[in-house]
């Protein structure tokens, strides 16, 4: 069976220690730059050159690993190439996430660049109803908007983002939650959030500051598995873990 990469550019100590940990430690590849590591200090498998983002995006399409985890490789030169390499003009990227007590949802879109058309979001429904199979979640979607529907009328932008989200729900056959995602949460295992800037803040605001968990986020647009990370995050076990899972699926 293949391997599945992860890239280091910075926190060594924290991405070895996280492949350590995951129990798949052996089926795991760390691409980084010469000099990095000493391979005498550790018992995993390095593969270390110049670009090693460019090298774990080609060894990935080309089915050299059977997934990829961006580990703490810069974002944008790591995204570019994976874009250019799988012949995408953009990434679309849900999250699997996980409260304070324990309750996980996939969130869409996690990128500022993310998530800002209907057709955009509506694709996002569909693909996360086939992941949320995947790990036993709800297939039930929950649409967000910027206000509720009593507030029409007080704020143009608020008042399109509950029109659009009226329009994805029909489109999808899902339900428009308003702004009412303490109520999302409760029914559905996917939340589409209003654009990519408010999905971005309430993924940094769960795990950052309320004491939540942010398992990756696959790469929903290509063929291959590719599992974005923060490089805040305070470990990759669960994305490694992720990655692993859905390479099997």
């Amino acid at each position: 069976m293949s391997k599945i990469g992860i890239g280091i550019e910075e926190d060594t100590e924290k991405v070895i220690s996280s492949v350590l940990n995951s129990g798949i430690g052996d089926q795991v590849i760390i691409y980084c730059k010469p000099g990095l590591i000493d391979p005498g200090s550790v018992t995993l498998t390095i593969q270390t050159s110049p670009s090693p983002e460019q090298d774990l995006v080609n060894d990935l399409m080309q089915g050299t690993i059977r997934a990829a985890i961006r580990g703490t490789l810069p974002a944008n030169a790591t995204l570019t190439a994976l874009k250019l390499v799988a012949g995408v003009d953009h990434l679309e990227r849900i999250a699997l996430l996980e409260t304070a007590g324990g309750k996980k949802f996939l969130l869409a879109p996690v990128g500022v660049d993310e998530g800002w058309s209907v057709a955009e979001k509506v694709a996002l429904v569909k693909k996360g109803r086939e992941i949320a199979g995947k790990f036993g979640l709800p297939s039930r979607v929950a649409i967000l908007s910027g206000g509720r529907l009593g507030d029409v009328g007080r704020n143009r932008r608020v008042d399109r983002s509950m029109a659009e989200a009226e329009l994805v729900a029909r489109l999808t056959g899902e339900t428009h939650y308003e702004i009412l995602i303490e109520a999302a949460i409760s029914d559905a295992g996917v939340i589409i959030a209003p654009d990519g800037i408010t999905g971005n803040l309430i993924f940094r605001t769960l795990t950052f500051l309320g004491a939540g968990h942010g398992h990756g986020a696959p790469v929903v647009n290509i063929n291959r598995i590719f599992v974005d990370t923060s490089r805040a995050s305070p470990d990759y076990r669960n994305a490694i873990l992720l990655a692993d899972k859905l390479s099997k699926s």
